[in-house]
């Protein structure tokens, strides 16, 4: 199995570099701030239960509770489960909802919504244990527990469920193990739960929206279908293309997790739908927002993928997976965003390109990520954050959070 990934991966890599660019037509002018309520346009709000445990959550797929008991523990009141409810989905779905640790910073905050990788934050690979998003951007003043950093001053809104989703409207109700049911994510996202935990939150009409490696596709495409709802996007190590050579093929390498397919979601390929969520067909939808931050790497092992490195750990045969196969996935979305940047360059639409000239596909570089974006970020935001000075960045172990009383601590 792994090989014939490997193959077809290495297959999309040698195909994705030379597609043809494709005209479109301009998009309307945007509006400069468009409100949650102007977007839910009549869509019923998610219903919510704050600091809440979301019902009907399969045990295995919300490991990630220990983890926010633990913060809580360590005195970070400003993390908190929430639980949604999605109207178009009929199903709850988890929230993890980061508020400023400076409480004076929480009231008419702006809202960061942060979107996990193709497991949807379900396993272990989310943004909550693999990244010090909790402490370097909802802020810290205590070395002893973690990154110190005096946060985005934003609420920071992560879904932790969706895996191999998208987080698009489908147009079809798969039926697998692994996802059931209507997925309209992106009416949850942009539509029902916009209008509901903002104004719970007391946030104001500022937001962001940003994903890595699937999400990373979709978070443009958001910008792209909601002109002006966004002030911020950031896309790490994703692909704009989902219709053209090989990009099909790759999609259905997550797709096939889930037990699915590319048709299943968008239909034919060469469908109207399946162009309207191409993200490089529809560079000129970009244009007029602001804010952008895309990031790749290379392919090539970097820092984070030497077996002395502290995520490697000296696990020989998991660093010669990563390094393996991590840098034929970078590889290829590397691609991806080289032709991104050409199109919205030959277009004249600004976007601040993070080109790595070393790493693989893996979560050492999204944290990095994580401060790369902090500049765009805090500009769409308006917060005025003043990003701290870089420090040597350390993985987030899943054991320093089963039994111990501190959270990240080192």
């Amino acid at each position: 199995m792994k090989r014939s990934i490997v193959r077809t991966l290495a297959a999309v890599t040698a195909a994705i570099a030379p597609f043809a660019t494709v005209a479109v037509t301009a998009p309307a002018t945007q509006a400069a701030s468009v409100s949650a309520a102007q977007k839910a346009d009549g869509i019923a709000p998610a219903k919510l239960k704050l600091n809440s445990t979301t019902p009907n959550q399969p045990e295995d797929s919300t490991t990630w509770r220990k983890n926010i008991k633990a913060w809580q523990n360590a005195g970070f009141d400003n993390v908190q489960e929430v639980s949604a409810y999605s109207p178009s989905m009929k199903r709850h779905i988890p929230l993890i909802v980061i508020q400023p640790k400076d409480k004076a910073k929480r009231d008419n905050a702006p809202t960061l919504y942060m979107l996990n990788g193709a497991d949807g934050g379900e396993g272990i690979a989310n943004w909550i244990r693999q990244t010090d998003i909790i402490t370097y951007y909802g802020g810290n003043d205590d070395a002893n527990k973690g990154t110190v950093s005096p946060g985005i001053g934003a609420n920071i809104v992560i879904p932790m469920s969706g895996a191999y989703s998208y987080y698009t409207d489908w147009i079809t109700e798969p039926n697998t193990s692994a996802i059931k049911g209507p997925q309209k994510w992106e009416t949850f996202l942009t539509r029902e739960l916009p209008q509901a935990i903002e104004p719970a939150l007391k946030a104001n009409d500022k937001r962001a929206i940003a994903g890595m490696s699937m999400t990373g596709t979709t978070s443009l495409l958001y910008a792209q279908h909601h002109p002006g709802f966004y002030d911020s996007v950031g896309s790490f190590s994703g692909c704009a293309a989902t219709t053209t050579g090989l990009t099909p093929q790759f999609i259905n390498l997550v797709l096939n997790r889930g037990g699915t397919d590319f048709t299943k979601m968008w239909g034919p390929v060469n469908g109207e739908v399946a162009r309207y969520n191409d993200a490089l067909i529809n560079a000129e939808k970009l244009r007029g927002q602001e804010n952008i931050y895309v990031s790749t790497s290379s392919g090539f092992p970097g820092e984070h993928d030497m077996p002395w490195s502290e995520r490697v750990n000296g696990q020989l045969s998991s660093a010669a997976q990563v390094i393996f196969e991590g840098a034929v996935i970078e590889g290829a979305t590397n691609a991806c965003t080289r032709d991104l940047e050409r199109k919205t360059k030959a277009l004249n639409i600004p976007v601040n390109y993070n080109f790595r000239p070393a790493g693989t596909h893996q979560w050492g570089y999204w944290q990095d990520d994580l401060r790369g974006y902090w500049k765009d970020l805090v500009n769409g935001l308006g917060t005025g954050a003043e990003r701290p000075p870089l420090q040597p960045t350390k993985p987030i172990s899943p054991e320093d959070f089963w039994e111990g009383s501190t959270a990240g601590s080192r």
